[in-house]
């Protein structure tokens, strides 16, 4: 039987996407076991990550200082912006090497049956942009999921605008599930094979 402080820091780190309760107990163990320097600088780095990470304001992409580094690059194409479910997507799409253009996170994706309505995504704030950018081509990268596909097709009919081409990246992905889960291949792949919507 591990002590109750053992017990309490396994079931924390089994909070964490894709820690199972085993790694989980690998890790407390190892912590627990662990230089307490080692510790407390491992706690220290938490701590900062989370006070200084921040969604930029233009893009909603995880940084430091808004606008981000991506939405500050004059080398990548403003013309072409690529809508995601979350900042975590960005990371997927840029490490592909095959997209050169801006983004936007929208937050999440549109699902009556968890709560989540238009107006609770980041469409307005979308809608602004293309507004006020250069923007020729919005490329929707939502997964293939139920709510992907709900997600995508709503956002097709409400951004339609004269002179603007709203394409959606090819099914290289597998079906239900994320961009973090694909390789640097099918996305190149999904980018390329990408069709417009309407």
């Amino acid at each position: 039987m591990l002590p109750e402080p053992i017990v309490a820091l396994t079931a924390a780190l089994a909070k964490l996407p894709g820690v199972g309760p085993r790694s989980a107990e690998r890790i407390a163990l190892h912590l627990v076991q662990s230089e307490p320097a080692q510790v407390q600088h491992l706690a220290q780095t938490l701590l900062t990550a989370r006070e200084r990470i921040r969604f930029c304001d233009t893009c909603g992409a995880l940084t430091e200082k808004s606008p981000c580094a991506i939405c500050d690059d004059a080398r990548r194409d403003a013309s072409l912006v690529c809508i995601v479910e979350r900042a975590v997507d960005i990371l997927s799409l840029d490490r592909s090497g095959t997209y050169r253009g801006k983004f936007h996170v929208l937050g999440g994706k549109i699902s009556p049956l968890d709560g989540v309505e238009p107006d609770d995504l980041r469409i307005r704030e979308l809608e602004a942009r293309l507004a006020a950018e250069p923007v020729r081509e919005l490329i929707i990268a939502l997964g293939t999921d139920v709510e992907g596909d709900a997600t995508s097709s709503y956002l097709a009919k409400r951004l339609v605008r004269i002179g603007l081409k709203i394409s959606r990246i090819g099914f290289g992905l597998p079906a239900g599930s994320g961009l973090e889960f694909a390789d640097e291949l099918t996305l190149n792949r999904a980018l390329e094979g990408r069709r417009e919507m309407l």
